[in-house]
């Protein structure tokens, strides 16, 4: 099981001040991401993620999509561990390319690894949590 920390108050901001289960579901479906076989529920300021997804990757950018929407504090998983990076005032993929992958050149990587939730490798912001793809 995995326990995934994200910054509250940062990220994608939905209709609503507090996020639903609905809203949660809705934006993993908005951003094209196939949850089918994965349940959502909301405890509070934690959101769970349990079933079978249809990927290990598709899992991953499920709990980063729920993860990075404001008002969402944690992320549990059933599945397991993920290799994930929360982005520093300062940071670009580049900086965290080279910390999480040893080369800064392979930011592309990440910036793959990230779609649909990042539409551009120079947008990401302090708090977004990122996934870092496995060699």
């Amino acid at each position: 099981m995995g326990l995934f920390s994200f910054f509250k108050r940062s990220g994608k901001r939905l209709k609503s001040e507090e996020p639903t289960a609905d809203d949660l579901k809705k934006e993993v479906a908005d951003l094209g991401l196939d949850a089918e076989g994965l349940d959502i529920v909301i405890e509070g300021d934690k959101v769970k993620v349990t079933g079978n997804a249809v990927s290990e990757e598709m899992r991953e950018k499920v709990i980063l999509a729920v993860g990075n929407v404001d008002g969402v504090a944690e992320v549990e998983d059933d599945a397991g561990e993920a290799n994930f990076h929360t982005v520093e005032k300062g940071d670009t993929l580049w900086a965290v390319s080279e910390k999480a992958l040893g080369k800064g050149s392979r930011y592309m990587e990440i910036f793959e690894a990230n779609k649909p939730m990042l539409s551009d490798p120079d947008k990401i912001y302090p708090g977004q949590v990122l996934r870092i793809p496995q060699d």
